[in-house]
């Protein structure tokens, strides 16, 4: 019989596990190689979403989409230090609303906003309706609790910087008795202002002849005071329609250090359009009402759908971009709603664009009365055209997944002032007119004021 060498079996017993081993490293060192790109530097970050349309090669941008992402390099995201860029749902920068020379002394251009303290107001809703750093607007109302005895009238003003911090608040709580509050590394720091000066009344009337901005500056009004006046009646009067031969009377208290003013308070303006006019006079409450204790105000819906959505990305304008790692602003809210979905306007008003427009896709831009502007963005479908009224709950469009759009979905902002605001905190206009006690008060007010706000001295020129 045959022997086997024991020394045969060890070998071929040893030779199944060297092959199995070499075959599973063969295996790794295949799937790293074909894994891992042969140049780092062309590595490529492809998101789920489309937020910046940009593909970066060889430190050459070249427009790009990847289906429903985009491509940049790594080495590109940057850290949320950097400064706020242009907000990702934006038109393109031609099809802005055009302004004239009343939105110019409406508008703000800084970063200062103003504001009327109205019923049901908190310091911390104001601010953070306007996108306030939530941590600046804590640490202010924490350090001064007297900042919750804000009552309905009186006035307040804020400055933030371009990232919406905190620099500085105004409270004026009297005429002679203004609270300044300015942020000093991380605390915020009161003064008091109590210097007084002596009010008196100014009255300003004059005939239009080319607009009522140069014309009203003509009798002497700041532009502070004529952006008042057409706040007051924005909902009654298109000051764009005054012809040559209409006249205006106005009568503002003004607060008198020797020759200078600093500050004033518009107490009634009367405009004649035609036969025709328009009042608006101050009442205890800080608004404007017309002659008989009436609203000037139009209502607003709070949502521009039939039915409340589901928000799938709200108002941030401090959003950090995930693509870039930058403070990106989201100066609006977006409604997950289906394609096709009906698409109403907010408010009365005149559509002042209505375009298929870069980013934002098919676009609708609405201007109701001078205050206020309305975007609606990623239409399926436009219904309106620019130049036409429109009223409030009118179809204008249907929702979409037009420009630059993860899915269907409705992009709507509201804009006061010309500063973007977050439409499901913001205060709209309430329409409702003074009763009982207060109507009284205001008529007995308006029968003293009325003479004075009179034409006799006023005559056309030829």
């Amino acid at each position: 019989m045959q022997q086997i060498d024991s020394s045969d079996i060890e070998k071929k017993d040893l030779k199944f596990p060297f092959i199995t081993i070499s075959v599973v490293f063969i295996i790794i060192i295949s799937f790293y190689l074909l894994w891992r790109p042969l140049n780092p530097e062309r590595t490529i970050y492809i998101p789920l979403t489309p937020q910046v349309q940009t593909t970066v090669i060889e430190n050459h941008q070249l427009p790009s989409a990847v289906g429903n992402a985009t491509i940049v390099r790594l080495d590109d995201r940057v850290s949320q230090e950097q400064e706020p860029e242009e907000s990702l749902d934006q038109p393109k920068p031609e099809d802005d609303v055009i302004k004239d020379e009343i939105d110019e002394v409406i508008d703000q251009d800084d970063n200062s906003v103003q504001y009327t303290v109205n019923r049901g107001d908190t310091l911390s809703g104001i601010l953070t309706q306007y996108g306030v750093n939530r941590n600046d607007v804590y640490l202010l109302t924490k350090q001064f609790k007297q900042l919750t005895n804000l009552r309905i009238g009186q006035q307040i003003s804020w400055t933030v910087d371009t990232e919406h911090n905190l620099k500085s608040f105004n409270w004026i709580i009297s005429n002679n008795n203004i609270r300044i509050y300015e942020k000093v590394n991380d605390n915020f720091v009161e003064r008091i202002e109590t210097r007084e000066g002596i009010w008196k009344p100014f009255n300003a009337q004059g005939l239009i002849d080319s607009n009522f901005v140069v014309d009203a500056k003509k009798q002497g009004l700041t532009s502070s005071e004529i952006a008042t006046i057409t706040k007051a009646l924005q909902w009654q009067l298109d000051f764009r329609r005054l012809k040559k031969g209409d006249k205006f009377s106005v009568l503002i208290s003004r607060e008198m250090f020797g020759d200078n003013h600093e500050n004033s308070q518009l107490l009634a303006v009367r405009i004649q359009n035609g036969n025709k006019d328009y009042y608006a006079i101050l009442a205890e409450d800080g608004h404007y009402y017309d002659k008989n204790g009436g609203s000037l105000s139009q209502n607003f819906l709070r949502y521009p759908l039939a039915k409340q959505a589901r928000i799938s990305s709200g108002f941030n304008p401090r959003r950090l971009n995930p693509v870039t790692k930058k403070v990106t602003p989201h100066n609006g809210v977006d409604f997950a709603v289906s394609r096709g979905t009906p698409v109403l306007s907010v408010g009365e008003g005149e559509v002042m664009i209505a375009k298929y427009s870069g980013s934002a896709g098919n676009f609708i831009a609405i201007r109701h009365g001078r205050q206020y502007t309305t975007k609606y963005m990623h239409l399926d479908k436009i219904l309106v055209k620019a130049g036409q009224k429109i009223k409030k709950g009118d179809k204008i469009g249907l929702s979409g997944n037009t420009g630059r759009s993860t899915g269907p979905h409705l992009h709507f902002e509201l804009y006061i002032d010309g500063k973007p605001v977050n439409p499901i905190t913001a205060n709209l206009p309430v329409s409702e007119g003074l009763t009982g006690k207060s109507k009284k008060t205001f008529l007995e007010q308006f029968k003293k004021i009325e003479p004075k706000l009179s034409f006799e001295s006023l005559t056309p020129s030829n």
